[in-house]
């Protein structure tokens, strides 16, 4: 395992890794970094590690002949991550030492929105008018060229950083300023200059939930999407199962497939593929060769008993997963996200009341004390609410209900 630890899945992973009978060896280049962020009411995941080896993970060439000589005293079985920075080392390792996974050329093009946009516009595969470029006058003129208002994106970031709605050329070279200004990610790893600027797609977003094994994709479902923010492009929340007319559910999950198959992603993953359902029909707007964030792999748990965790780590090794699932009671469940829109110290946020209100599965939330920032992006959150719904689709209109619960008791100073 190579620097997975983010967000859930530092306690999804492990957990999936033990259930499954397995054990992990973990690599990371500063494990200082893990030490500082321990979960707070928990072991630490690190402590079910069989091992923890440390090398520079951001030198990919110097790594691969140092894990082949681990892999001749520790004989691994599979390579796995779950930060979207080391989803491509992992697929180089994979390679090297002829373990399962897709190709790295495959997860490489998925983990750099500028080469998915290529692929899929090769494929014939729809999205968003786009261009590529590095020099302002470029970005200017094409800007010009696609029409505004655009979407600015950094091609190498994830989490929703950076990514804009701009309207004019004053706001499009200040959203490009601010990504000049950001050259190195949060793992160390110096960033490509380019800027990504598409047109911006109406309608609903959601996103296609599947697993990958032996050449054939399955799909576990459509999961809708909330977003807030503006001018940023926040997920305030999620529902699985999308509440969508079976045409449009159906059109997504086709619109997925076809975004796999064009990137090659039909071995050993467990992918997240985000879809705009347009007035002109569906649009991939990115393509994530790993599960789910936000908690949504446990809101398709809930919901369906398939667990992604599980099935990423089987697939991870070359077995076909447990995607069989069964009747959980539940028919809906769903994430809301508080998310601050004004800066200060976190003074009062009680969750007390809505930790045992009927259908919540989850309450997490910040601790008075903590700084906070306006929110930019999906790393900003003072906490989330999740509940079930065991009659239908109510799951979101019962999270909001909560939410609006906590933010009456919300105080920044």
């Amino acid at each position: 395992m190579v620097e997975s630890w983010v967000g859930s899945m530092s306690r999804l992973l492990p957990r999936a890794i033990r259930e499954g009978g397995h054990e992990f060896s973990f690599l990371t280049r500063d494990l200082h970094h893990y030490l500082r962020s321990a979960p707070e009411g928990a072991a630490h995941p690190l402590l079910g590690a069989r091992n923890v080896l440390t090398a520079d993970t951001n030198d990919t060439e110097a790594l691969l002949p140092q894990i082949e000589r681990l892999h001749e005293v520790l004989r691994f079985d599979g390579v796995i991550t779950s930060c979207d920075y080391y989803l491509p080392t992992v697929a180089r390792i994979a390679g090297r030492l002829g373990l399962p996974g897709s190709s790295p050329e495959a997860v490489e093009n998925a983990c750099r929105k500028d080469a998915t946009r290529r692929v899929l516009a090769d494929a014939g595969v729809p999205g968003p008018r786009f261009a590529v470029h590095e020099e302002w006058a470029d970005i200017a003129r094409a800007a010009l060229e696609i029409g505004y208002p655009l979407v600015v994106k950094p091609v190498d970031l994830c989490a929703g950083m950076y990514v804009r709605r701009v309207d004019d050329e004053t706001q499009l070279a200040a959203a490009v300023r601010v990504l000049a200004d950001f050259p190195v990610n949060a793992r160390g790893q110096r960033r490509a200059p380019a800027v990504l600027i598409e047109e911006l797609l109406d309608g609903p977003e959601v996103s296609v939930e599947t697993v990958s094994h032996a050449g054939a994709v399955h799909v576990v479902g459509v999961t809708d999407k909330s977003v807030g923010g503006a001018p940023a492009f926040i997920e305030t929340g999620h529902m699985f199962p999308a509440a969508l007319p079976t045409a449009d559910a159906e059109a997504a999950e086709q619109t997925a497939l076809a975004a796999l198959k064009a990137l090659g992603l039909t071995e050993g993953v467990v992918a997240h593929t985000e879809i705009k359902l347009t007035s002109a029909g569906p649009r991939v707007v990115e393509v994530n060769p790993r599960p789910a964030g936000n908690r949504i792999t446990e809101l398709v748990r809930h919901v369906t008993g398939i667990d992604l965790a599980a099935a990423f780590v089987e697939v991870s090794l070359g077995r076909a997963p447990d995607l069989r699932g069964g009747d959980t009671g539940l028919r809906s469940a769903a994430i809301g996200f508080l998310v601050p829109e004004i800066s200060g110290t976190l003074d009062a946020l009680d969750g007390g009341e809505i930790r045992d209100a009927a259908g919540v599965l989850e309450v997490q939330l910040a601790e008075p004390g903590k700084r906070v920032t306006v929110a930019g992006s999906n790393n900003e959150y003072l906490g989330h609410v999740m509940a079930g719904d065991a009659d239908g689709l109510g799951a979101r209109d019962r999270v909001e209900a909560l939410l609006g619960e906590l933010r009456s008791g919300l105080v920044i100073r």
